[in-house]
């Protein structure tokens, strides 16, 4: 059991992209009040499928994986996350690119602070701070589905 836990949370790590500060300077975001509820629905979205099943939650976060990463997708494992970010940290990260790749997504790359929960069934199996990447790519919002290490 604390092999899994552990491997959970270190999923979790990567799931957050621990990686250290995110250069830049800081400044608002110029989005439209659309745009800035297109990427609230999404993590609203995520979180009520987890809330229904992880079939479920899985099958969104496919869905909505980033096109041009579609063969990046993993699976949970039965586990769920939710998400709860930090609107007021939402900034352009225009640099990023996703672990292990050299080129920039398409579509405007956005950077939130989350936190992120993983539960296993009903129980919580860790939380952790970190951040996230979506994309606002032909007026849609997509992810990087996130993969349990180990």
């Amino acid at each position: 059991m604390a092999e899994r836990v552990a491997v959970l949370l270190a999923c979790i790590a990567l799931l957050a992209g621990c990686a250290g500060p995110v250069a830049g300077t800081a400044r608002p975001v110029q989005l439209s009040d659309g745009d800035r509820a297109k990427f609230k629905e999404f993590y609203e979205r995520l979180n009520k499928a987890g809330d229904t099943s992880a079939s479920e939650q899985q099958k969104l976060l496919k869905d909505t994986q980033h096109p041009d990463f579609r063969q990046k997708t993993c699976d949970l494992r039965g586990a769920t996350i939710k998400v709860e970010p930090t609107w007021s940290t939402l900034r352009m990260d225009a640099d990023w690119a996703p672990p292990g790749e050299k080129a920039h997504p398409r579509g405007d790359v956005y950077v939130v602070a989350v936190t992120v929960t993983l539960r296993q069934e009903d129980a919580v199996i860790g939380s952790q701070i970190g951040s996230l990447h979506v994309v606002l790519l032909e007026d849609q919002v997509f992810g990087f589905a996130p993969c349990l290490g180990g």
